[in-house]
C-alpha cells in the first residue's frame, strides 16, 4: 500500500465516526439509551485510534486534500456534544426548565470551545474542559443523581471550558501517560459494559465508570498543582 493510500485510509477511518454518530442518533430517537451509548463508545474508540495513525502515516503530507483536524472536530461535536445533550433532554432525567437549560449551555459553550484556537496546551493537553459531555452524561445515566447535582456539574464544567485549567489528553499528554492511557482504555471498557447491562445499578461497571471518569477529569488539574520533576 502506498503512503498516499495509507493516509487516505486513516481519513476514511475517521469518517466512520459520522456513521456511528448517525446510528447513535437513531437509537436515541427511539429512546434506546443503552444502544445509543454503545455506538458512542465505538465512536470514542475510533477517535482514540485515528489520531496516532494520522501522525504515524503523516496524513498532512500524503493526503492533504482532506483536513483531518476539521473532520475530527465535526464528528467530535456530534458524538461528544450534540447527541449526548439530546439524550439528556429526551430522557427526562432533567425535568422542565432544567433540560432546556442543560442543552442550551452544553451546545452553545461547546460550539465556542471547539472553535477556540487556544484549546491545546504546549504539552498537548487541553486548556479548559474539552467538551467531553459524553463522559459526564453517561455517568448521569448510570447513577441518576438528583437533578440539581446534574445541573451543578453541567454549569461547573461549562465554566471550566474557559478557565485556565488543564485537562489531559490520555494519548498525547506525555506526563503520567503510563497511567492515563490504561485508565482511558478502562473507561472505554466500563462505559461499554455499563451500557450493555442497561446501567444496572448493581453492576460493578457503573462504579468503574465513575472512578475512571474522576481520574480523567482531574488528572490535568492535579498536574498543574504538582510540579513536574526536572530531568
Amino acid at each position: 500500500m502506498t503512503p498516499q493510500n495509507r493516509a487516505l485510509a486513516v481519513h476514511l477511518l475517521t469518517a466512520t465516526g459520522a456513521v456511528f454518530a448517525m446510528l447513535a442518533m437513531l437509537a436515541a430517537v427511539q429512546a434506546k439509551w443503552d444502544l445509543m451509548f454503545l455506538w458512542l463508545v465505538v465512536a470514542f474508540a475510533v477517535d482514540g485510534i485515528d489520531g496516532p495513525l494520522a501522525r504515524k502515516y503523516d496524513v498532512k503530507q500524503y493526503a492533504p486534500q482532506f483536513d483531518g483536524v476539521l473532520l475530527d472536530l465535526i464528528i467530535d461535536y456530534l458524538t461528544y456534544v450534540f447527541i449526548p445533550a439530546f439524550a439528556l433532554f429526551a430522557s427526562g432525567l432533567l425535568p422542565g426548565w432544567t433540560g432546556c437549560f442543560a442543552i442550551i449551555v452544553i451546545t452553545f459553550t461547546s460550539a465556542m470551545y471547539f472553535a477556540d484556537t487556544r484549546m491545546k496546551t504546549k504539552d498537548n493537553s487541553f486548556s479548559g474542559f474539552p467538551g467531553c459531555w459524553n463522559m459526564l452524561i453517561i455517568v448521569i445515566f448510570a447513577i441518576e443523581p438528583n437533578f440539581w447535582i446534574s445541573i451543578a456539574l453541567i454549569a461547573a464544567l461549562a465554566t471550566a471550558m474557559f478557565l485556565p485549567l488543564k485537562f489531559i489528553h490520555p494519548v498525547r499528554t506525555e506526563r503520567w501517560r503510563t497511567i492515563s492511557l490504561p485508565i482511558a482504555l478502562a473507561w472505554t471498557f466500563f462505559a461499554g459494559l455499563a451500557a450493555w447491562v442497561d446501567f444496572h445499578p448493581e453492576s460493578w461497571a457503573v462504579w468503574g465508570l465513575v472512578v475512571t471518569s474522576i481520574y480523567l477529569t482531574f488528572a490535568g488539574i492535579a498536574q498543574q498543582l504538582i510540579p513536574a520533576k526536572s530531568a
